[in-house]
Formats: structure tokens, C-alpha cells, sequence
């Protein structure tokens, strides 16, 4: 991993020094970087690649699921999109990573060497696929652009391609780079976390539920006409729903089966206290949990960021404000008990009497993510004052050892893009999606695994039908709860087509109800744990529905400054690339 960091910031080099030959062309001895001597073997071709690894997504608190539903939090990450704010103007886009991946696949076109270049041909197709797959999520449809431009090329004035259009390219550039990437058993140890065959096909199944899912809740209405508004609807197919469904699943199937991962779960080590679900995203050395696992011994991650103690920490203040990471009342709630059944129809659920009542009997992610072995200062109490509290506290990112072994801005463990886990999801929803039901044969292969690491009783079909559960709404709990806070949320609830109804209420915080629901807290024991401070909550208290009925919750983020609308499930195209592109038509609603 030390060696692909330190490419990593070679590779960067070097992709700005062939970008800025023509500054230097004057100098002499004359630039080294030029067209005319680089791009001649493979070495060449893997430094420029490895710069493209820059474009993944990182440590990022923009990256946490801030103002979703399942956040209580107050701060400003994702305010714009969890209120139905966005605004005209506050938008950009960037196609510089489209732009290196273009000029490597033409130097590739051209190449005559000695020598095997197609795993770095592959890479180039992937992080094209990748750009183009976080432009359709933000924008819809965009310019296809797929060849090296000058500032003369007259596609930098062409119109929108449809999103329908976009998915094709991106399918076909994962096509591509699967071909010829390695699998992950072939990456060499000095070459860990460059992209597999596997991590390829894991974005493919993972782009194809998206589309499939987004074309059957949200369908065409941000669209547009691509005439007046939009960047319209041609290439639409009403066939790829379930064609896109069925590739989804057989991908996920060849990645279970053949790609030699698995669930990081250290549960049945007694050192490691049944917080696995934890100590999986501080994971660094022997030294970041109990039972003295490093880096190497997680199997799970399929596609993820690296990082290092020494070559690249996470640069943030990230055990500090991990804890500050305030899960909703909604979140907790999702969390089914170790019966399997959700809190609402469990017998084993405690309510809210307590401190400590609705913890009792539930799922173990809901524990590590929110007071793993690294609990926040108070963080199960109501001792708080100032807007911003739910009453809970989060562990999830926060190192073990915080403050002796690690401070703040050293953390160095790698981010979880994709992860086997993500795959068993995929793989369940998109059978329930493709044929309205899902076997216990699957769900064992898939979802229940991750409820073994959990704790909880497996989900079947008996289960399900003896409490009136909706299997689909069932996996979409467990998609919710295992990849909590990984940034996945918005765009699920975009593709679900529910992104109206989850943002618009209020994000609330513990159940303070009324008579018999003791204030100041208390513990099992009867023993005063918080003091509940009314005033510091400026938006007061409300009553909603709970597992244990309509009870009052306090309100961090109230419904009335909330006014998400369809037009939302876009962003606005940039006004900044409107000026320069007059073809350039506006999403609607904007």
C-alpha cells in the first residue's frame, strides 16, 4: 500500500508536468515530460495512471450523509440537498479527470512498444466510467466527451447527452476496463488497492440498481424535453429495467462467489468485544483494536481509498467530530432487535423509559455505529446545551486509542467506497426488484450474513409473512443500517424516489415524551444519567409515531425550513459552463 502512495503522488507529478509542457518548452535542458518521449512503455503508461486514483473520494465529512434523514446533525454539509435549497449558481462540475483518462486511452491507440499496457487501459476506462457515473447522480444527463479536445473542438459547445445516453458509455467503459483489469488475487502486495476486476464489476452492478431503480420510482420526469429544458429523454429503453437488473445480479453473484472477499467479522474473538462493525473503519495496525488486526487481514473492501501513517493521514479532525456525528430518532429506530423483527413489532423492544430501554436487544451495528469502544464525552445522556444535540452520540470512524495512540488529523484508515457488504445488498435488492420476491436461499447468501455480524435472527420469507413485513422494504432497512453514515443515502433516497417524504420532516433526537418518561433521565438502575434542557432546543418538542406509539421527540432540525421538491433529484447545471456552452439547457424546475 506504501508503494502505491508513493505513485500516487509520482503520478500526480508527472500528469502536471505533461499538462504544463508548453510552459516549460522554452527551457533548457527542454521539458523530460513531453509527447515525444513519454507514453513509450509500460512504466509510463502505470505513473500516469496512478494519478487518476487522486479522483477517488476520500475522508470527507461532505461524504457522511450530513442532513439526511438519518442525521440529526445541524451542520452545513449537505444542507443545500437536505433541505431543498440547492441554489442556481452555487454548482460546478470538472471533466479534468475525464480529460486524463481521454488523453491516456488516445496515447494507447497510438502505443508500439514493448511491453503489456492494457491493465492501465483498463484503469483509464473505469475512472472514465466513475467521473461520468457522479455527473449523472448530481446532473442527470451531461456532454459526452470520450476524445482528447482542444480549445478549438467544436463538441465543447455540444448539446447534452441524455442520462440514458451517459449510462450506455458508462456501461461500456466498465465493459472495457473488466476485460483486462486483474482480479484482486493477482495484485501484488506493493499494488493493493489499485483497481480490481472485481471493483469493476462491482461499480457496474452497482451503476445498473441505480438506473434500474431510478428509471422504475423516478422516471422521466427531470428529464425534460432536451428542446426547451433539460437534456430529454433519447436512447430511453423501457426494457433496461430489467435488463439492468438481471446484469446487476449475476455480477454480484461472480463477485461473491469468485472474488475472494469477505466480512471483516472478528466477533467471535472475545478480545474484540462483538465490535467488528466497528473497528472495521478505524482499521490501521496491529495497535488500532484489541485483538491486534492490521490492514491486511480485511478482505472485505473491494473498491477503497488508501491511507497510511506516514505517506497520507486523513488530514481531519475526525475522532473529534465523528462524535459529533448526531444519528437521527429515525436511524435508531431502523435498527432491528436480535429477534429480527423491527422495534414496532418485537416484543423484544424496551421503548424509551430509560437511557438505556431502546438499546436493549437490538442489532449490534446499531451499537458500534453509534457507542463503540471509543463513546463520545457523555454521548448517551440529554446533557447537552445548544441546537445540534439528538440525544445520541456516534462512534462510527473514531479511532480506538483516540488521544494517545492517535490524535485528530493522523487517523490513516482506507475509506470504504465499495465493500462486500455493499455487494450482498445489491445483489438482494436487485433480485427483489427484478421479480417481486427473494428466496432464503439468497438472502442466507447474502443480507443474512450481515445480520450473523449483527447479532439479529436471519430475515426469511416466514418471518416476513408471520409481521407483515414488505421484503423490499425489509432489504432497504438493512442497506440503511449497514451502510450508515458512507455516504450512500441521498442517492438512495433519489433513486427510491422518496426523497420528498424522508427530507421533509423534521430530524429528531430522543423521545422525552410525558408523564412517565422520568426527566432528568434515568439509567436501569433508576440512577439520574441526563438532565434534559427544554430551552436549548429552539425548535421545541414533537409528537410523531415510534415503535412504542405517538410519543414527543425533541426537534434539531425542524420540517419548517425544509422544501425539497422533484426538481432536487438534479442539481443545477452550472451557470459558469452555461456562459461558455449557449446549447447547455437548464435542469427543470430551476
Amino acid at each position: 500500500m506504501k508503494t502505491i502512495l508513493s505513485n500516487i503522488i509520482i503520478g500526480s507529478l508527472c500528469l502536471g508536468m505533461v499538462a504544463c509542457q508548453k510552459s516549460f518548452i522554452d527551457l533548457e535542458p527542454n521539458a523530460q515530460f513531453t509527447d515525444a518521449v513519454y507514453f513509450k512503455k509500460p512504466s509510463d503508461f502505470k505513473d500516469y495512471a496512478t494519478a487518476f486514483y487522486g479522483q477517488l473520494p476520500g475522508w470527507s465529512y461532505a461524504t457522511m450523509d450530513n442532513w439526511s434523514d438519518i442525521s440529526a446533525n445541524s451542520n452545513g454539509n449537505g444542507s443545500d440537498i437536505g433541505t431543498g435549497t440547492i441554489a442556481v449558481g452555487s454548482t460546478n462540475w470538472s471533466y479534468n479527470g475525464i480529460r486524463s483518462c481521454n488523453t491516456l486511452l488516445a496515447k494507447a491507440a497510438t502505443y508500439t512498444g514493448a511491453g503489456d499496457i492494457s491493465q492501465y487501459v483498463s484503469e483509464a476506462y473505469f475512472f472514465r466510467a466513475f467521473a461520468y457515473f457522479n455527473l449523472l447522480k448530481t446532473y442527470g444527463g451531461v456532454p459526452l466527451v470520450t476524445s482528447v479536445l482542444n480549445v478549438d473542438s467544436p463538441e465543447l459547445y455540444d448539446k447534452r447527452s441524455s442520462r440514458y445516453q451517459v449510462v450506455t458509455q458508462i456501461l461500456a467503459d466498465l465493459d472495457m476496463a473488466i476485460a483486462a483489469l486483474p482480479t484482486e488475487q493477482n495484485i501484488g502486495a506493493t499494488d493493493k488497492g489499485r483497481i480490481s476486476k472485481w471493483a469493476a464489476m462491482a461499480l457496474k452492478a452497482q451503476v445498473e440498481l441505480f438506473e434500474a431503480t431510478w428509471e422504475k420510482y423516478v422516471g422521466q420526469g427531470p428529464d425534460g424535453d432536451g428542446t426547451s429544458v433539460g437534456a430529454g429523454t433519447a436512447g430511453y429503453d423501457p426494457a433496461n429495467t430489467a435488463k439492468y437488473l438481471n446484469d446487476a445480479v449475476d455480477l454480484c453473484q461472480q463477485i461473491i462467489n469468485n472474488g475472494g472477499y469477505e466480512l471483516w467479522n472478528k466477533n467471535a474473538d472475545t478480545k474484540m468485544g462483538n465490535l467488528s462493525s466497528c473497528y472495521l473503519f478505524n482499521l490501521e495496525d496491529e495497535g488500532s483494536n484489541p485483538g491486534g488486526y492490521n490492514k491486511q487481514s480485511n478482505k472485505e473492501f473491494i473498491l477503497y481509498t488508501v491511507y497510511d501513517y506516514t505517506l497520507r493521514q486523513s488530514g481531519l479532525n475526525l475522532s473529534w467530530t465523528a462524535w459529533q456525528l448526531y444519528p437521527s430518532r429515525k436511524f435508531v429506530d431502523m435498527a432491528v432487535c436480535t429477534d429480527g423483527l423491527p422495534p414496532g413489532k418485537s416484543p423484544l423492544f424496551q421503548g424509551y423509559h430509560t437511557t438505556t430501554s431502546e438499546f436493549q436487544h437490538r442489532d449490534l451495528r446499531l451499537l458500534t455505529y453509534l457507542y463503540g469502544a471509543t463513546t463520545a464525552p457523555a454521548a448517551v445522556t440529554l446533557d447537552y446545551s445548544g441546537l445540534g444535540t439528538s440525544g445520541y452520540g456516534n462512534s462510527k470512524y473514531a479511532v480506538y486509542g483516540y488521544g494517545t495512540r492517535r490524535t485528530d488529523r493522523t487517523e490513516s484508515a482506507n475509506w470504504p467506497i465499495i465493500r462486500l457488504a455493499e455487494v450482498y445488498l445489491t445483489y438482494a435488492e436487485a433480485l427483489v426488484e427484478l421479480n417481486g420476491a427473494v428466496t432464503d436461499a439468497q438472502l442466507d447468501a447474502s443480507v443474512n450474513k450481515l445480520r450473523d455480524r449483527g447479532g439479529v435472527a436471519h430475515l426469511t420469507n416466514a418471518l416476513a409473512a408471520a409481521n407483515g413485513l414488505d421484503m423490499k422494504e425489509e432489504i432497504r432497512r438493512e442497506r440503511t443500517v449497514e451502510l450508515y453514515r458512507e455516504g450512500k443515502r441521498f442517492d438512495d433516497l433519489k433513486r427510491w424516489g422518496i426523497l420528498e417524504a424522508s427530507l421533509n420532516p423534521s430530524r429528531l433526537g430522543r423521545v422525552v415524551g410525558d408523564a412517565g418518561y422520568a426527566t432528568p433521565f434515568k439509567d436501569a438502575a433508576g440512577n439520574a444519567t441526563a438532565v434534559y434542557k427544554p430551552a436549548s432546543y429552539v425548535f421545541g418538542e414533537e409528537a410523531v409515531a415510534t415503535p412504542a406509539g405517538v410519543l414527543k421527540c425533541v426537534v434539531v432540525a425542524s420540517s419548517r425550513n425544509n422544501s425539497v421538491a422533484q426538481k432536487h433529484y438534479l442539481y443545477p447545471i452550472p451557470t459558469s459552463q452555461i456562459i461558455l456552452n449557449k446549447n447547455l439547457l437548464q435542469n427543470p424546475g430551476y
